[in-house]
């Protein structure tokens, strides 16, 4: 049984460098320390391992089963303790410079304008900049730091942080109800006044499934279709019509009472695959200071769930 305790993260380091240069005199050149320390410190590390890890002789070092064996964990160990040692480096450091921020137009306005007072305040030298679009942002190639995007995740090679996952209501005004009562079931779409949002692949589909089943299309004949769902909101909170909309878009109108959930026995969804509402920014082992931050701070005025959710 060796004695872990006994391995600094130093000797991890000459043990790699002599495993992957196969000689002492090139790693302690490299290092500013004598051909002998470095051998002193292979050797100690052996006593303390119990095995053998390298074959000596004049013209080469040449790892042994176990040292071929061991510079894995030696590698993983030493990229532990960096990534630890930065982000505790981090800590110590406060968010500053420029922070590019991407997200969906309507998302934006609800969601992240109101909250950016407050971020600002929180990291007063973190300049900011925020793109809203609702076209498809790849992190790799475009010019965004953080993207707030609301989808179905299927790409490895991003970093997500998921804030939830979205949920979707069929809901009508009061006035709309009084007027021309509320459906009980899909199959009474048809006879109700419809507005639909229809962005660049087509009108949503209005999906429903009652408990224990399968989501099932359901028909209908729009009055009102637009690509931009503040006209929308603003035509259904008039007692136009009914709209089928997300909980972060309507949240705060169902809280008021402005608009009431009919058809509350069913899910309602635009797809059969969750949509999450996630935080995205490219592959990175150690994402920077800035990022992390931001995200952070999205996360804890959200909420768990998040605000704009309801029972």
């Amino acid at each position: 049984m060796y004695d872990a305790s006994a391995i600094n993260f130093r000797t991890l380091l000459f043990f790699i460098g002599v495993f992957d240069a196969q000689s002492f005199s090139l790693v302690a050149r490299r290092e500013g320390v004598s051909a002998s320390m470095v051998s002193r410190v292979i050797l100690q590390l052996e006593d303390t391992l119990g095995q053998q890890l390298f074959y000596r002789n004049t013209r080469a070092v040449i790892p042994t089963e176990a040292g071929r064996l061991f510079v894995e964990y030696a590698r993983t160990m030493t990229e532990q303790l960096s990534e630890a040692r930065k982000e505790l480096q981090d800590r110590a450091l406060e968010p500053a410079g420029l922070i590019r921020i991407n997200a969906p137009v309507f998302f934006g306005q609800r969601h992240i304008a109101p909250w950016l007072t407050g971020l600002s305040t929180r990291y007063p030298r973190l300049l900011m900049e925020l793109i809203q679009t609702d076209d498809y942002i790849d992190p790799h190639r475009d010019a965004s730091d953080v993207i707030f995007r609301i989808g179905t995740l299927t790409d490895s090679s991003i970093h997500a942080r998921v804030l939830c996952t979205q949920r979707y209501h069929l809901a009508a005004s009061p006035q709309y109800i009084e007027k021309y009562g509320a459906p009980e079931k899909p199959e009474q779409l048809p006879g109700h006044k419809c507005l639909v949002y229809g962005g660049s692949s087509g009108p949503n589909r209005w999906l429903f499934r009652a408990p224990d089943s399968s989501w099932a299309h359901s028909p209908v004949a729009a009055l009102l279709t637009s690509n931009n769902a503040e006209t929308l909101l603003t035509a259904a909170l008039d007692g136009m019509g009914m709209v089928l909309f997300p909980d972060w878009l309507i949240g705060d109108s169902i809280k008021k009472g402005e608009l009431v959930i009919v058809m509350s026995d069913y899910q309602a969804a635009i797809k059969t695959e969750p949509q999450h509402i996630a935080a995205i920014y490219p592959h990175a082992r150690h994402p920077p200071l800035n990022v992390r931050a931001v995200i952070d701070y999205f996360v804890e005025v959200y909420g768990t769930p998040p605000y704009w959710q309801f029972d």
